[in-house]
């Protein structure tokens, strides 16, 4: 079977680059390198391109822990910007914690990574999935962010929306979650600017009332 032959993981865990080196170990690819900056992702893949050896894939995680050493690239979502902009043939999957929808279509469609992968329980049965898939020129979302990409899912739905879609959720009333708002300094918290934001998301996911809509962004994924 055809495979990559040449991968750079980047992560500043040592455990998580263990078990991210042990599946290429299985898929049989021997050109493994590891790094635990972003900077030093980008400075790797440069070389390989500068060496007439470039790298053929970059497994990164999106968030790196700052320490007394500065960054150009803070994130591994700005890293996968900037790579994919430069080296568009370069293949990247994001290998992350960060499960949210909007962060998914975020790195998907804006930074242009070919595929996402949840760290987790079942986290490197799908990274092994991932890179077949992207080697085989497919997208990959792991199962429980699939729905990231669908159309009814907005990037222009934020994170204020998302929260009161969870207090919905939990039963508040627009009232309650109004008073949330002001007691957590979150911004607007009128009721009328509530009613209006819920009437637009009532609108956007074509629900007929709450309970609807709570439901419906229950099944995307959303909350």
């Amino acid at each position: 079977m055809s495979m990559f032959e040449k991968v750079l993981v980047a992560d500043d865990l040592d455990c998580i680059n263990q078990g991210v080196v042990s599946v290429l170990n299985t898929l049989k690819i021997k050109n493994v390198t590891q790094v635990a900056y972003c900077d030093d992702a980008f400075l790797q893949i440069e070389k390989g391109v500068l060496d007439g050896a470039p790298f053929e894939l970059l497994i990164t995680d999106l968030s790196f822990v700052a320490d007394h050493r500065k960054q150009k690239y803070a994130s591994g979502e700005v890293l996968i910007s900037a790579l994919k902009q430069k080296h568009p043939q370069l293949k990247i999957i994001a290998y992350s914690v960060e499960d949210k929808l909007q962060k998914v279509r975020t790195v998907m469609l804006e930074s242009k990574a070919d595929a996402y992968v949840c760290k987790g329980r079942h986290g490197l049965k799908q990274l092994e999935q991932a890179i077949q898939e992207v080697y085989n020129g497919n997208q990959y979302l792991s199962p429980q962010i699939g729905n990231a990409l669908n159309k009814k899912v907005s990037v222009e739905i934020s994170d204020y929306d998302i929260k009161i879609l969870k207090l919905l959720a939990q039963g508040y009333s627009q009232r309650e979650i109004g008073e949330d708002f002001l007691t957590n300094n979150i911004s607007p918290s009128s009721i009328s600017s509530i009613e209006k934001k819920i009437s637009k998301l009532c609108d956007h996911f074509k629900a007929k009332n709450t309970n609807q809509l709570v439901a419906i962004v229950k099944d995307l994924g959303l909350i």
